[in-house]
């Protein structure tokens, strides 16, 4: 035994036998014979030709996007599963999979009835349920040995089925153009019956899906990528063609009524009768065949890709091309128990769908490759557009709607449901698809977007870089990161790794590697950022310079309390206040967390109610990041139902209860939900007595003389010792909690840009009169110089000043002009500077001493 994809590979099926035989017989199957007689009588030949040509579309542009998706892959087995897989996911392909195997087995039975019936009623034995179902069961047994066999017995087969559809068609014709009159043409114009449109295009719309069985052979393919386009595109033409000339001899052959009420109307018009019976007869085998080998190869593929571990046994394959003997076996139950079913008629409408979503998916997966504008997406098909794919995707949704909204809606449902248990149970990435081609496309276009926008106070969310070497101490850092970000922010962990050379390289890997796995264990959000070098005092201000991308860049540095009693691999004292010093300098806010490993413990014994925060709030820009990043924190779980408390003292000459009504107004101006602590002294002694029992507290610090020092007076280090989780922030950019989206600089820019506007029109209607000035002064002089040639003292004088008095007004409005213009230069420059970007930091940078 061979596996099926990599046996498949050696497939020797050329284009006509792999490609163009089985779509072509699928396409020109049972409804060109049964159906469409009844939809030119019902219709009308114009609107029957518009029904043609709608379907025909849906498989024209399908076969454009598979066209594409195969000449810029190595085609292996799996037809749309293997396409669709490759390029939208697992998730897509693996449900799409299993219902397109389901849906070609069950089909292997529809069709083997339509054979078994059209047998019964060539035999008069009437309406025979259990003798359609033994010559079906008889039809599936005989097709089960060729499909046993493999695709190069199964391919003989077709082409008989194809002689004999040849000849039926032959047939057809040759007793249509001896019987066509231009008087039945013009009368069969107008539809013979008031069957909806929709209705009728339901009707036909299973012809054509038939198109993509040569994509299920992709595997038994000499030259997949060749064959796919060419032997797709043949079929598609061909079957459109015989489908209109079949539609313009009908309605010139036969009156309307009798094309409805007679769905064997073409026996009338052929010249021989009973090569359509076998037309009918032909038409159902090949179209079971294509189906009996389809469904198993799709099978293989999803099983050898390991989606669904309970089909895992059937990637095996048998001889040089990987036949799927299992996949065979599996698909002939399938069949057999549908032919037991009986009733047909509601699973054959959810299958239909299943047909129409994957076209869908086809044309879907192709749009979203091309719009991922991925370099490796470079299809050698010429005529591919995006935007064909994405009206192919439309059209194939509109068909669904259009032909039953109930078994597209069932249709979508089990789809859903299978991408669902795919997305959940397959945790690794089997194959590169484009999924993150398409995400990176987008921030592509987002930070473009954003680069010429000012940036907003509305727009502030915490970019952060958490800097710790400590791995003891490193995972609280991300937690309290993570916590901070309120699903709003970014953290990139940052690691400075002293080396050099091949050996830094290596070395960088490992710790790049280390850190991922950190943060994949304790499931949290956060990039990584590692960098080498051989003196990490001087990598710093680059790292907080040169972070980000476009407008994302760090805003806030997130480090580790120094402590003395816990240093190991962290940098001295000196190194650590160089971190604090370069930050606040580069216009970037710093926060400094304090926690044990008992601080964080505790917090998982407090009730989620009973959590508190607290601010020791002074009405500054510090104050107001605290307050923010508070709130940040109630949006995320382990604090989302904590309560705020803002401590702070009252100003000169306030009381308690104007300090407090203050904090209160200020808290609903800024809808944030706290409740104001009005204090006499914020000192160390107060934050102790009022904060040591809350789950976190925000406490502000400043930095002098080379010391972190407490902004109310007196040394940090016995607050942070007696306390719990405490984060020690200093702003460095100002904050604004209440920005509104028409104040602040957006407003000032906006007066800025409609005052260089209006001065612009201003200057132009100036410089426009000052031309229209030019101009009849230089008329008035060229009078003046005609009187004088022609010696007209007596107008000469009068003409002189008339001249004399256009000039001087123009030369006025001239220099009304140019001030105009001045001014409006002006007034662009400051629009101008007022919108260039502003300077890192968005703000003037603290004074870190």
């Amino acid at each position: 035994m061979s596996s099926g994809p990599g046996a498949a590979q050696g497939g020797k099926l050329g284009t006509f036998a792999g490609v163009f035989t089985p779509s072509i017989l699928t396409i020109l199957g049972i409804i060109l014979f049964l159906r469409v007689g009844f939809v030119v009588g019902a219709a009308g030949l114009p609107r029957a030709l518009v029904i043609i040509l709608m379907a025909n579309a849906i498989s024209i542009l399908t076969s454009i996007s598979l066209s594409a998706i195969a000449t810029n892959l190595r085609v292996k087995g799996g037809g749309d599963y293997y396409l669709i897989s490759r390029t939208l996911g697992v998730e897509y392909g693996g449900a799409l999979g299993l219902v397109l195997f389901l849906a070609q087995a069950v089909s292997i039975a529809f069709y083997a009835i339509g054979f078994s019936e059209a047998i019964v009623n060539l035999a008069g034995l009437g309406l025979q349920p259990m003798a359609t179902k033994v010559i079906a069961g008889l039809a599936v047994a005989a097709l089960f040995v060729l499909a046993w066999l493999g695709a190069d017995w199964a391919t003989k087969f077709q082409y008989v089925v194809m002689a004999v559809l040849l000849a039926a068609l032959v047939a057809f014709f040759a007793g249509g153009f001896e019987a066509a009159s231009g008087e039945q043409l013009r009368a069969n114009l107008k539809p013979a019956s008031g069957v909806p449109f929709w209705a009728l295009f339901a009707i036909f719309f299973p012809a054509v899906t038939g198109f993509t069985q040569g994509v299920s052979m992709s595997g038994d393919l000499r030259e997949p990528g060749r064959s796919l386009p060419l032997g797709t595109f043949s079929a598609v033409l061909l079957s459109f063609v015989v489908y209109v000339a079949v539609a313009v001899l009908f309605a010139a052959s036969l009156p309307g009524e009798l094309m409805v009420a007679d769905y064997a109307s073409m026996r009338r018009v052929s010249a021989v009768a009973w090569l359509i019976d076998a037309g009918v007869v032909a038409a159902t085998l090949s179209s079971a065949m294509a189906s009996f080998l389809g469904a198993p190869r799709i099978l293989q593929s999803l099983a050898a890709d390991k989606v669904f571990p309970l089909l895992n046994p059937f990637a095996a394959g048998h001889g040089p091309t990987g036949n799927p003997r299992r996949g065979v076996l599996l698909a002939a139950g399938i069949a057999y128990a549908t032919i037991g079913l009986g009733n047909l008629n509601t699973i054959a409408s959810v299958v239909s769908m299943f047909f129409l979503i994957s076209y869908g998916l086809l044309n879907y997966a192709t749009f979203f490759e091309a719009r991922a504008n991925s370099p490796s997406f470079r299809p050698r098909f010429r005529f591919f557009s995006a935007r064909l794919s994405l009206a192919g995707a439309l059209a194939c949704l509109g068909a669904m709607l259009a032909i039953s909204p109930t078994a597209g809606a069932i249709a979508v449902v089990v789809l859903f449901a299978l991408y669902q248990y795919v997305a959940r149970s397959v945790q690794v990435e089997r194959w590169a698809d484009s999924s993150r081609s398409r995400r990176l496309q987008r921030v592509r276009d987002d930070l473009h977007a954003v680069r010429g926008e000012l940036e907003h106070p509305r727009d502030w969310r915490p970019v952060l870089l958490a800097f710790s070497d400590n791995p003891n101490r490193r995972a609280r850092l991300i937690r309290f990161a993570s916590w901070l970000e309120g699903g709003a922010g970014f953290t990139t962990v940052v690691r400075l790794e002293e080396a050099s050379g091949a050996a830094g390289r290596r070395r960088r890997a490992e710790v790049e590697e280390e850190l991922a796995a950190e943060i994949t264990r304790e499931g949290l959000d956060a990039f990584v950022r590692v960098v080498v070098t051989e003196d990490p005092a001087r990598a710093v201000p680059v790292v907080l310079q040169t972070y980000g991308l476009g407008q994302v860049r760090a805003n806030t540095v997130l480090l580790n309390w120094y402590d003395r009693d816990d240093t190991a691999e962290e940098p001295g004292l000196e190194s650590y206040l160089d971190y604090v010093r370069l930050a606040l300098r580069f216009g970037q806010n710093v926060v400094l967390l304090a926690a044990r490993r008992a601080d964080f413990e505790a917090i998982e014994k407090v009730p989620e109610k009973e959590r508190r925060i607290d601010i020791w709030y002074d009405d500054d820009a510090t104050g107001r990041l605290m307050l923010l990043l508070a709130y940040l924190l109630t949006r995320s779980d382990p604090f989302a139902e904590a309560g705020i408390r803002l401590f702070t003292s009252a100003r000169r000459g306030e009381t308690y209860a104007q300090a407090t009504e203050r904090l209160g107004q200020m808290l609903e101006e800024v809808r944030i939900e706290a409740t104001p602590e009005v204090v006499a002294d914020p000192g160390p002694a107060t934050v102790l007595a009022q904060s040591q029992g809350s789950t976190l507290v925000f406490q502000p610090f400043r930095l002098e003389r080379g010391k972190l020092c407490n902004v109310y007076g007196g040394g940090l280090e016995e607050v942070v010792r007696e306390l719990g989780v405490t984060a020690l922030v200093r702003a460095s950019q100002e904050i604004e909690l209440d920005s509104q989206p028409e104040e602040g600089r957006h407003a000032e820019i906006a007066a800025a840009a409609d005052a260089a506007d209006r001065a612009a029109g201003f200057a132009a209607e100036a410089e426009a009169a000052a031309e229209k000035a030019a101009t009849t002064a230089a008329k008035a002089r060229e009078t003046v110089e005609e009187a004088v040639r022609d010696g007209d003292a007596e107008r000469l004088s009068e003409l002189e000043a008339a001249a004399e008095q256009a000039e001087k007004e123009a030369e006025s409005l001239r220099r009304r002009a140019a001030r105009a213009r001045a001014k409006a230069d002006a007034a662009a420059r400051e629009a101008a500077e007022l919108s260039g970007q502003p300077p890192e930091g968005s703000g003037e940078p603290v004074d870190p001493e």
